[in-house]
């Protein structure tokens, strides 16, 4: 008796709340489609009613506004993204980073108008946008600084230096798929080279911080 109480386990509240999320997690998706390469100004709210089929006033209710629905799009892409920099630890240092920028390059080349906003801070100062796109760089430092020196936890001196290298990145992944002279595979490896670099120059200002021995023979 007590499961067909709202809000007990298994109850109508449980499956509507089921539903709900369900409902939720398809129009993100349906939204990630929609603004892979098309920026967010070019898209009004009834041409994205439109071409998912669904009513203007579900995305609301999900979503208050464009911008919120786009938000979570965002976000739920990025965090694909975070997680897959933040895993592999069971594989060499060097393949690791190599598995990681692959990912980076792939994410900024199928989903370039999210990149974009995310890079460039989106519509205005969107402070929403810059956390997403600070919670990124620091999920990659986090993973450079695990791979390089055995933990995330760094001194100031050589996270700046990782930072400042993510930051670079960032400017040569827009350029990339804005221009996409490069192939993909190249573009990972001068950004791998780049990374050696950074890590030689952290070892010279900060000895303590000695760059993995691949790093250290350079290109």
């Amino acid at each position: 008796m007590k499961s067909s109480q709202p809000g007990a386990i298994g109850g109508p509240r449980t499956r509507g709340t089921d539903r709900s999320v369900t409902r939720r997690a398809e129009l993100i998706a349906i939204g990630r489609k929609l603004f892979a390469d098309t920026s967010y100004d070019a898209l009004s709210m009834d041409d994205i009613a439109r071409q998912a089929h669904v009513a203007k006033g579900l995305i609301y209710y999900y979503f208050k506004s464009k911008r919120g629905y786009y938000l979570a799009i965002v976000e739920d892409s990025v965090t694909d993204l975070v997680a897959f920099a933040a895993s592999g630890l069971e594989l060499p240092p060097q393949e690791r980073v190599h598995r990681t920028l692959d990912g980076y390059l792939r994410y900024a080349e199928n989903n370039q108008a999210a990149y974009r906003t995310i890079v460039s801070g989106g519509v205005g100062f969107d402070a929403q946008v810059h956390a997403i796109r600070d919670g990124v760089r620091e999920a990659i430092v986090a993973t450079i600084a695990e791979g390089a020196y055995g933990r995330p936890d760094i001194a100031a001196l050589p996270r700046m230096g990782l930072l400042g290298w993510v930051c670079s990145v960032e400017g040569a992944t827009l350029d990339w798929i804005t221009s996409p002279v490069l192939s993909r595979d190249t573009m990972r490896e001068l950004l791998v080279k780049t990374l050696g670099g950074t890590l030689r120059a952290i070892e010279e200002l900060d000895p303590a911080y000695r760059a993995p021995e691949p790093a250290r023979r350079g290109p």
